[in-house]
């Protein structure tokens, strides 16, 4: 059975253990790559989300797995709340997907 994993900073993170995630705590870019990698090329994960914070410094470590069917990478708001950088990724995702920006209001 796949695991869900989650990464980013210790105070965003730790209450996912009790949801049964995985949790990679990662206080800086270098391990923030280095525990997308670990987890990614696992082969145990289906599903991983990255805290915002974190995955606007590591976007590039992100895009290497944009093609890859397992693990599905989501960006998510940290304790700190929404910076926007989450929407964004998910609107580029989905027009990449689908060719057109069909779930955002262009106003």
């Amino acid at each position: 059975m796949y695991k869900i994993g989650i990464i980013g900073e210790r105070g965003s993170v730790a209450g996912f253990m009790a949801l049964g995630f995985s949790v990679f705590e990662a206080d800086s870019p270098a391990s923030g790559r280095e525990a997308l990698r670990r987890a990614a090329t696992s082969g145990e994960y289906a599903a991983l989300f990255v805290i915002e914070s974190l995955a606007r410094e590591i976007g590039d470590e992100i895009a290497r797995y944009q093609d890859s069917i397992i693990p599905a990478i989501t960006v998510i708001p940290g304790k700190e709340g929404s910076t926007g950088y989450g929407i964004e990724s998910l609107k580029k995702a989905t027009e990449r997907a689908i060719g057109a920006d069909i779930l955002f209001n262009n106003k």
